[in-house]
């Protein structure tokens, strides 16, 4: 029997900076920056705590930055195309190696990396780590490549717009352009005077399928795109076979990485990189390391069911389905029936989808552009957690009520926390208070929120019925509920029957959810006379009502907060 997995993201460039005194657009050593150290056993045990089974470190690999790190061999990069003066984690400038930024002495960084996995598994934590397979830095170069293996683009003729055998796409007979408003941005914290002008001949493709020599800022101008073999020149012919060389290089990478101990991969815009690739490469890497995850973030249902039977992934991003939906709910749109439509499109595939309610794409919950108040995402969140089998997610203060509302820099005032500067979490400082990472200096509002989230996750991984029951929809037969804005459903299985009642009202609402004989049937309960109700979030108490059954079934009565839930046991 498995144990529903949570994953706690972390983004340790953020995670354990205790600077409060920064400055837009500020560099590393105006603004400080977290390390792989202060990711102590205090915050892990804290993580820990929380309910959560494995660790998602964001921005581990090297990117490319405005920080020079040339005294420890790294070659420094061109402050034109690099985002913000951090630079985005997913601009991978060497595969092979691992973020500068993060460790005590750059030269020991891949030790102190290899310790910290050492340290969250003695919690009882896995590793996960971002693999960005669809595109690499401007100027890629690994200063750390092990012997035998060559650097993308060594072999590759950039005459050619496109060969099989080519690890990048080149645009022949012109110049790559950095966009106008890319350099503007950059006048805030560069001289342009001392910088040399980026230069590259022929222009290679840009990461997001831009095939111009002149992408704007909304392009993903800083980053190349990497050739799997598919000719986009011709109706997007494949060419798979002979293995196309970026196919090894991928391979020859994930292995690295799984050597250095990690449990899993989080697949950077998997679905931008051919199926066939993927079902090439996973069984190679399970071969050697059979327990080991990946997780695609993808955004096109038309795809869910090739990438995962074809591509062997064992979980897909759930964004553009449960998460658009809960969003919309929770900011008054729609209605709580969309959420039904939602597990009826996946077609039975939701065991293998990943539910959040944040990360670092997406607008902090507590943020303006949101929901304002962190505890407004509370339903949303049980929805999340308790409705299937598959994984759930929480970002690093989420759990703590970020909010992600000022101007760091590059990323602007979005809602979202940074993932372009040198900043910190002010809401993640209270908590690790000088490394003790306790309550101490938590509000009264954060410390009741952070044991909701603690309550939920904790009770997924006790629950079988959670972990690996059956999901039955109770809206049908309560169609009263979507007038009041109020979600049911149930999850069951031998040793367990488990009600989930979520209101998305801003009022507090006395109800009653149905049992009818078809559903006391699917919970094999159909001679039950009376059924003891007990509640598990947030009382987890033993004692229960009694609920005397009717002609038609069972009417449970529920109280519930505005914008709140209750999980049951029957």
């Amino acid at each position: 029997m498995r144990t529903k997995i949570a994953i706690y993201q972390l983004f340790p460039r953020l995670f354990g900076n205790e600077n409060t005194n920064l400055v837009p657009y500020g560099s590393k050593d105006q603004n400080g920056c977290g390390t792989f150290s202060s990711i102590n056993n205090n915050a892990l045990k804290s993580i820990a705590s929380l309910g959560i089974t494995h660790i998602w470190y964001t921005g581990i690999p090297e990117h490319a930055t405005t920080t020079d790190y040339s005294s420890y061999g790294i070659s420094p990069d061109n402050a034109c195309v690099v985002k913000g003066r951090a630079g985005s984690p997913y601009a991978v400038k060497d595969y092979y190696d691992v973020n500068p930024d993060l460790a005590n002495n750059p030269e020991n960084r891949i030790e102190e990396f290899k310790a910290l996995v050492k340290r969250t598994h003695e919690h009882g934590m896995k590793v996960i780590t971002d693999f960005v397979p669809n595109h690499v830095a401007r100027n890629y170069h690994s200063d750390n490549i092990p012997e035998g293996i060559m650097q993308l683009g060594q072999t590759d003729d950039p005459s050619e717009a496109f060969l099989p055998d080519n690890n990048f796409y080149y645009i022949p007979g012109k110049r790559f352009i950095v966009p106008d408003d890319a350099a503007e941005r950059c006048k805030g914290y560069i001289d342009f005077l001392k910088t040399r002008p980026y230069y590259e001949y022929p222009a290679k493709a840009s990461g997001n399928d831009c095939f111009t020599p002149s992408p704007s800022i909304n392009d993903w101008y800083e980053t190349a795109k990497l050739n799997y073999g598919v000719d986009f020149g011709f109706h997007a012919e494949k060419h798979f076979s002979p293995i196309p060389d970026t196919w090894h290089k991928m391979r020859d990478i994930l292995q690295f990485w799984c050597d250095m101990g990690v449990d899993g991969f989080r697949c950077d815009m998997a679905e931008m990189v051919p199926v066939e690739f993927w079902n090439w490469v996973v069984p190679r890497i399970k071969a050697c390391n059979p327990g080991i995850i990946f997780i695609a973030e993808i955004y096109n249902p038309a795809l869910y069911t090739k990438f995962i039977h074809e591509g062997h992934f064992d979980y897909l991003y759930d964004k553009v389905g449960l998460y658009d939906t809960l969003r919309n709910i929770t900011e008054g749109k729609g209605s709580v029936n969309d959420i039904t439509g939602v597990w009826q499109h996946l077609n039975g595939l939701d065991e293998y989808m990943l539910r959040f309610m944040e990360n670092h794409d997406e607008q902090r919950i507590a943020s303006n552009q949101f929901a304002l108040l962190p505890e407004k995402g509370l339903p949303a969140m049980a929805v999340s957690a308790l409705m299937h089998q598959g994984p759930i997610m929480i970002y690093n203060g989420q759990e703590l009520g970020e909010q992600g509302d000022r101007m760091a820099g590059f990323s602007g005032n979005d809602g979202r926390t940074t993932i372009f500067d040198y900043w910190n979490m002010p809401e993640v400082q209270r908590w690790n208070n000088g490394g003790k990472f306790n309550e101490t200096n938590l509000t009264k509002a954060q410390k009741k929120l952070r044991k909701s989230y603690a309550d939920l996750l904790n009770y997924c991984r006790a629950s079988s019925a959670v972990s690996n029951g059956k999901f039955y929809d109770l809206m049908w037969v309560n169609t009263h509920l979507e007038d009041q804005k109020v979600y049911a459903f149930l999850r069951h299985d031998d040793n367990e029957k488990v009600l989930l009642v979520a209101s998305f009202n801003n009022l507090p609402q006395k109800i009653h959810i149905n049992l009818t004989d078809h559903v006391l049937e699917s919970l094999d309960m159909k001679e039950e006379k009376h059924i003891e109700v007990s509640e598990q979030i947030p009382t987890n108490s033993e004692e229960g009502t009694l609920v005397a059954k009717s002609p038609d079934g069972f009417k449970i009565p529920v109280s519930v907060d505005g914008f709140g839930y209750r999980v049951f046991r029957f």
